[in-house]
């Protein structure tokens, strides 16, 4: 395989899931961890990425404050995010994840809308920060630097002491047969924190993630009540959903 069909594999990897290990692009791609070392440091430094320790992130997954226009499928983020406003009421007390679907689930929020928000996401803290009546309770903990949450056994820990109405969360890999996945054990720990925490959850995600699978369980597809997509409901991509007591919306 050239360079530039490898490289465009990688950022296509990058887009989609936000973040990725070099391991798993040299394994797909049949090729040497060095040769995909390589790729990503070029990448890198044609600020197409960013280059991180193992593997590489997006650019979109690293924005400050100001709106980044990096975001992978912007558009089909946006109408998940419309679509889970929706659900938010007056008087609630929810959880919302990070990620990119989430921070602009967090942009959408009216003005009007009296809730309490829990989050480990300091984007979406910083967000909701401007809306005048939201209560925002931040679960701290040590913060990744990569994905700018917080993190680890005190993060875990906070998060058993809270029931919420709603979580709001996201996902690297999502299968109707496997449920959700990710690569990385510690945030799979968190998310299984977060859906004891709720009465119900909801799975935003862009159909790209639908139909793929990754080594390290987060939990059954049914575990989740609501699942939250671009697409319309009666969607053909949504049928292996459909009888797997999941609302889809």
């Amino acid at each position: 395989m050239l360079k530039e069909e490898r490289q465009r594999v990688i950022l296509n990897e990058v887009a989609l899931h936000n973040r990725v290990l070099l391991t798993d692009i040299a394994e797909s791609l049949d090729v040497s961890i060095d040769t995909i070392r390589r790729d990503v440091k070029e990448l890198d430094a044609e600020h197409k990425l960013k280059k991180v320790h193992g593997g590489a992130i997006s650019l979109g997954f690293t924005s400050e404050r100001t709106r980044n226009t990096n975001v992978y499928a912007l558009e089909e983020k946006v109408k998940i995010a419309e679509k889970a406003v929706k659900l938010l009421k007056d008087g609630a007390v929810v959880f919302i994840d990070g990620g990119t679907t989430c921070l602009e689930m967090a942009r959408l929020v009216p003005e009007p809308l009296q809730f309490t928000c829990f989050t480990l996401s300091l984007q979406v803290a910083f967000e909701l920060l401007d809306k005048p009546n939201v209560d925002v309770i931040f679960i701290g903990g040590k913060i990744s630097r990569d994905a700018q949450i917080a993190i680890g056994g005190h993060t875990i820990q906070q998060l058993s002491e809270i029931k919420v109405d709603y979580s709001f969360i996201g996902t690297g890999y999502v299968d109707s047969l496997y449920g959700l996945t990710e690569f990385d054990w510690d945030i799979v720990q968190l998310k299984k924190a977060v859906l004891k925490a709720a009465k119900k959850t909801v799975l935003l995600c862009i159909s790209e993630k639908l139909n793929s699978q990754h080594r390290y369980k987060t939990c059954d597809i049914n575990e989740i009540n609501t699942m939250i997509t671009e697409l319309e409901p009666e969607n053909n991509l949504l049928n292996l959903f459909r009888d797997r007591d999941i609302r889809l919306l």
